[in-house]
């Protein structure tokens, strides 16, 4: 949701988690892109880096425990329909252990694994630059 006052892009962060030819996506319940699959991924908060919040995120959207990341790219997201502006940096990671859940029902309605010859529709523009950066 856009603030009161606010006219700069929010900082966002995203992390691409894959697994054997697969992408853990999300599908999101809220805005921006209400309905769409969607990396984890979120807000950077003030004094966070970008790194850290990725990591964070996922941990806290899919319940893995994430050990080494790596940058993958940028994506900007101007979303008209939700008047929201968002500049997010995104990272990869094959490093990582558990088995993911849905651990924010508030937020997300679905989480699992798909190939990446066979994605869910519709994607997010977050998802979709991830996966042309991984391509």
């Amino acid at each position: 949701m856009a603030l009161p006052g606010v006219d700069f892009p929010g900082v966002g962060c995203g992390l691409a988690i894959v697994r054997d030819g697969k992408i853990l996506l999300c599908r999101r319940l809220k805005a921006p892109e209400a309905g769409h699959w969607n990396i984890v991924g979120g807000k950077v908060d003030h004094m966070e880096r970008a790194e850290n919040a990725a990591r964070r995120e996922a941990e806290e959207e899919s319940g893995l425990s994430i050990h080494s990341t790596r940058f993958l790219c940028v994506s900007e997201q101007v979303i008209e329909a939700d008047q929201q502006h968002w500049i997010s940096l995104i990272y990869v990671t094959e490093d990582f252990s558990g088995e993911p859940h849905l651990t924010e029902p508030d937020k997300l309605s679905d989480i699992g694994w798909f190939d990446l010859s066979a994605l869910p529709q519709p994607l997010s523009r977050f998802a979709a630059d991830a996966l042309r950066a991984l391509a």
